[in-house]
């Protein structure tokens, strides 16, 4: 059976680690990425059927990955979820405007992230 490949980008490894539990005992297959750099360079490589994207990661932020793949027509098709400790409205706008899908703060309850990605692997 095929498993939506879902990449982790985020540079907190106990909650990648979390997370990737999570996600694989839901039957996804799970890429990560600690950086930016290597983050879009994984989104590029392996087209994944999602992204879980952080705002404060190493080398290149999280707006701007998010920017820069929305802005590809190859990739912008991915959905992206922004996956952030960071609450304010302003972020969450930045985040829209930069393309992203959906927008979870940490910490976060696991079922409602599930919701979520099913949510927008559907449409």
């Amino acid at each position: 059976m095929y498993k939506k490949k879902i990449l982790i980008i985020e540079d907190e490894a106990g909650l990648v680690e979390t997370v990737k539990f999570r996600l694989e005992a839901n039957n996804y297959e799970v890429i990560t990425a600690d950086n930016g750099e290597e983050g879009l360079d994984k989104a590029r490589r392996e087209k994944p059927s999602l992204v879980l994207l952080d705002l404060m990661i190493p080398r290149i932020d999280g707006h701007e990955v998010c920017r820069l793949l929305k802005s590809d027509e190859k990739y912008k098709d991915i959905p992206i979820i922004i996956f952030t400790a960071r609450a304010g409205e302003d972020d969450e706008k930045l985040a829209s405007e930069a393309g992203a899908n959906d927008y979870i703060t940490k910490p976060f309850e696991s079922k409602e992230l599930l919701f979520r990605i099913e949510g927008l692997l559907k449409n």
